[in-house]
């Protein structure tokens, strides 16, 4: 591999971009209209701007992709974690077209993208389940029937996707028909099937995930277990590195099925292996995720393993450097810190962040997604960054997360960090009074203290002084800043030399002067 294109937008973007600077191999960037000035666009070796067909979203634009990786010379392709990262027609796509694909094999892909596939496979290899349909169900009446058999709430679960899209739980018998059509739709929309099958829903479980690394020809480590069950609506807000409060039975259960299910689909690249634990303690098989997970940075932190490396190494036929199940050097927690008003049921707040100041200090890292007058436009991921707090044990790394989120400041949009700060002070997530009582559904149904987080929002705000717009030469976004005090017919002659003297003198870009 020579250069990488990424196909994602966003804070995993430029993460995936830094590792390839790491490894000294050139990185390209893509985006959408609307997000020219993201952060992950300046931080790659070239940008290129995506077509707007109305159609389709940019980002999930597999002919377009294929196309600028065709034209900016890159050889590989890196979907992020994103829907295309668990699209095997993509990654088919992407191999038919010469170019390496960093992840799993499109056969693989296709296996465990199909959740009642999956759920037959997890069954071959002993893994214990939750009772659900055998196959996808042509009508609610099915749905209905199963219930009655079965007992309520029941889930309503996409066959195709993850990350909770096209996920409905139906807690009675009159929503059965109603949430069925909504997930249909959902899925439809974005995985493009709208099958859908039941399961028995496990009421206030933990979700815990393995993290799994593959090198394509059967070789499997396990190399964390974390835990992620702090969500809301099925989205993850904080993930903990190694998982607190398991059993050692529970650990090995989740470590020994996780290893048996990527050795059966000889799974390359990095995966996460998703797990419910019930009330009582009983471990269930949840799904394989082929996607780098948003929460690798708990893992990357407390095992000291750079897990994107490691799918760049092996995408590129190399082996991997990592030993099964590598002792943990730290304990760490990861915050996700999105555009999005906890104390108004985390309604996304699309402004523009006017002022950022970052912790630092020893155990403490920052992955970042924006920057100053950076925003996640509406539509898009709301993620700004991630904060990642490590320490010698779990007490160590909640007292340095307290000192970490008080120092954080972001400015313009509302956030999460204010119902981080809530929640490790709260004593179902620290176990103070003996017990980690946080389950996937706390936070809407126990957490107390959210509406005071409530803030007004002031709109998007941009600098008076300067005027920044973009060009594009053959496809590829150049910057330009002007001063703003220029008039409209300055402006559109200083825009047309800018273009006339980046097509005279647009040369690839010299990878061996990278510092």
């Amino acid at each position: 591999m020579r250069k990488v294109l990424v196909a994602e937008r966003g804070l995993i973007a430029v993460r995936i971009i830094g590792a390839c600077a790491e490894l000294d191999l050139g990185s390209v960037a893509v985006h959408a209209a609307d997000d020219a000035d993201a952060l992950h666009v300046g931080s790659a070796d070239e940008a290129w701007a995506l077509p707007s067909s109305g159609e389709v979203d940019a980002y999930l634009d597999m002919g377009a992709l294929l196309d600028i990786a065709r034209r900016s010379g890159a050889d590989a392709v890196h979907p992020g974690c994103g829907p295309l990262s668990e699209n095997a027609e993509f990654a088919r796509r992407v191999v038919a077209a010469g170019l390496t694909w960093i992840g799993p094999t499109p056969e693989s892909m296709e296996t465990l993208g199909d959740k009642i596939a999956t759920r037959a496979l997890a069954d071959s290899v002993g893994a214990a389940l939750v009772v659900g349909t055998a196959g996808p169900i042509e009508r609610a009446s099915d749905a209905v029937v199963f219930a009655q058999r079965h007992g309520m709430p029941i889930a309503l679960k996409a066959a195709h996707g993850g990350g909770g899209v096209g996920l409905r739980v139906a807690r009675r018998l009159d929503e059965v028909a109603d949430f069925l059509d909504s997930a249909v739709r959902e899925a439809a929309a974005v995985f493009g099937r709208g099958e859908c099958f039941v399961e028995q829903y496990l009421d206030r479980p933990r979700h815990v995930e393995a993290q799994v690394l593959g090198d394509g020809r059967g070789g499997v480590v396990v190399v964390d277990v974390r835990d992620c069950s702090v969500q809301r609506r099925h989205q993850k807000l904080v993930a903990e590195s190694p998982a607190p409060f398991l059993t050692d039975e529970q650990r090995d259960e989740v470590v020994a099925t996780a290893r048996s299910l990527a050795v059966a689909v000889a799974y390359r690249g990095a995966g996460t292996v998703e797990f419910l634990v019930s009330q009582a303690g009983a471990v269930s098989f949840l799904e394989f995720g082929t996607a780098l997970a948003v929460e690798h940075a708990a893992t990357e932190q407390s095992t000291g393993v750079d897990l994107v490396r490691q799918q760049l190494l092996v995408a590129d036929g190399r082996p991997l450097e990592v030993d099964d199940l590598p002792e943990a050097i730290s304990h760490a927690l990861t915050f996700r810190v999105i555009a999005e008003d906890p104390g108004r049921g985390f309604l996304p707040t699309p402004t523009a962040v006017t002022a950022l100041s970052l912790p630092g200090g020893p155990g403490v890292r920052i992955d970042p997604g924006v920057g100053v007058e950076g925003t996640a436009p509406i539509g898009r991921d709301p993620l700004l960054l991630t904060l990642t707090v490590s320490g010698r044990d779990r007490d160590e790394a909640l007292r340095r997360a307290r000192r970490a989120l008080s120092a954080l400041t972001v400015e313009g949009p509302a956030t999460t960090a204010p119902f981080h700060r809530l929640l490790i002070d709260e004593p179902a997530f620290t176990a103070d009074g003996g017990r980690f009582a946080v389950h996937t559904r706390w936070v809407e149904t126990e957490l107390d203290g959210l509406e005071a987080l409530a803030v007004s929002t002031p709109g998007p705000g941009r600098s008076a002084d300067l005027l920044r717009t973009w060009i594009e030469v053959d496809g590829e976004r150049l910057e330009v800043t002007l001063a703003a005090a220029l008039s409209a017919t300055d402006v559109v002659a200083a825009v047309v030399a800018a273009a006339d003297t980046a097509a005279a003198t647009t040369a690839p870009v010299d990878h061996s002067a990278r510092p």
